[in-house]
């Protein structure tokens, strides 16, 4: 199986209950501009439902250094930067990841 040569940013949150409406609000704005770089391929916004307080960003990019040296140096990046500042010291994991196996039920025969 060939590896993903995309790069696959983790980021995850511990968002208190009285700010939950503000940070969803923020990443759904935020959102355009992930939309509009040609370095983002994807990107989920999942809410824990075990932990209500837990959220995971899961950000798919070209690559790592397309993120890095692309985005974060694009004019997109400070306006969507600006959006999620505000939740920056809720952050509690912030990595980069390679993806090694996909499986979908939307490719089953």
């Amino acid at each position: 199986m060939e590896k993903s040569k995309y790069s696959v940013e983790v980021i995850r949150y511990n968002i208190p209950q009285n700010q939950q409406a503000q940070f969803e609000k923020a990443y759904d704005a935020a959102g355009e501009f992930l939309r509009r770089s040609k370095y983002c391929l994807s990107y989920t916004i999942n809410k824990g439902t075990e932990e209500p307080t837990h959220y995971v960003i899961i950000i798919h990019w070209t690559s790592e250094n397309d993120h890095l040296n692309g985005f974060r140096k694009s004019a997109d990046f400070m306006p969507f930067f600006n959006l999620v500042k505000p939740f920056y010291n809720q952050i509690q994991e912030m990595k980069h990841y390679q993806e090694l196996t996909l499986w979908s039920a939307e490719n089953k025969n």
